[in-house]
């Protein structure tokens, strides 16, 4: 039975990893390329995670009064504005500050603006909810209320910003799931690759009474190291992109709410690490188990 020195395992690694360094290179780069595209996709996730957040969060529900309102119904409706659980804020626009809108929107036709005046126009409640799930709650609460000519709010919108936030998030998880299997498998057949142009080598420190362990430990810190320069690339790619995407973003309304902060992207980093380091240690492990019966 042979003693496992730190030594030995150090030595056998370099000299593996020097001896095929075509070998090490391809494992290398394709732990790269895989985790890149994970880490891509869940920063692609996270982007759209918090853009929906910030969507929804923008969600704004118009409480309209009749312009015949008494004083106590408009009172009554901010009073139960103020207690409802599902109100993260909410502001009142009288008549005056509705005009003043109204001129904005209809800025371009200026017959209409001549012949509309502030007491034409409702004031509103402007509501911002807790959860956009929560319109419907809320619409449903204060349109029958006295005094409220009508609620308004983008429905058919909401439910399908809501719809296409949910699908968007499931589908970047599943082919971050996709890639991430990918990866383990493209690893594992070039760590076994290099493994069956040693085969001879393994048969022979077999025969001479090395252990499944003496043999394996090697190959592992050679995956081990390979994983874990794979992923060091893999985060340095993610990175820089990140911060090119994101400068690029901004110059495009629509998607200024997209955003990834820096610590979303170290955790991202650090699981891409972590995860690289057990893709070679597990894969060298498995890799090389089949031969280790001789």
């Amino acid at each position: 039975m042979m003693p496992l020195k730190v030594d030995y395992v150090a030595r056998e690694t370099a000299t593996n990893l020097r001896r095929n360094l075509l070998m090490t290179s391809a494992a290398v780069l394709t732990v790269a390329i895989s985790l890149a595209l994970v880490g891509g996709a869940l920063l692609l996730r996270q982007g759209v995670s918090n853009a929906a957040f910030k969507w929804r969060g923008g969600v704004e529900i118009s409480v309209f009064m009749n312009t015949t309102a008494a004083a106590g119904e408009t009172e009554a409706v901010r009073r139960n504005l103020d207690q409802a659980p599902e109100v993260k804020r909410f502001f009142y626009v009288d008549q005056k500050e509705a005009y003043e809108e109204f001129k904005k929107i209809f800025a371009s036709t200026p017959d209409m603006i001549e012949a509309t005046t502030a007491e034409d126009l409702p004031p509103s409640f402007r509501v911002i909810p807790q959860d956009a799930e929560q319109v419907d709650l809320i619409g449903a609460r204060f349109e029958k209320q006295p005094g409220v000519f009508r609620v308004s709010y983008a429905k058919e919108e909401v439910k399908d910003l809501l719809s296409i936030t949910r699908i968007m998030q499931v589908i970047i998880l599943a082919v971050a799931g996709l890639l991430l299997l990918a990866a383990v498998i493209l690893v594992l057949n070039t760590i076994r690759m290099a493994i069956f142009a040693r085969r001879r080598e393994v048969a022979v420190m077999k025969l001479v009474g090395a252990t499944n362990w003496f043999i394996r430990v090697p190959f592992m810190f050679e995956g081990l190291l390979q994983g874990v320069l794979g992923a060091g690339t893999a985060f340095a790619v993610v990175y820089l992109g990140r911060n090119v995407a994101q400068s690029r973003l901004r110059d495009f309304p629509l998607f200024t709410s997209f955003f990834v902060s820096g610590g979303e992207v170290m955790t991202t980093g650090i699981f891409l690490l972590v995860g690289g380091a057990l893709l070679g240690a597990v894969g060298s492990a498995i890799a090389v188990t089949r031969f280790l019966d001789v």
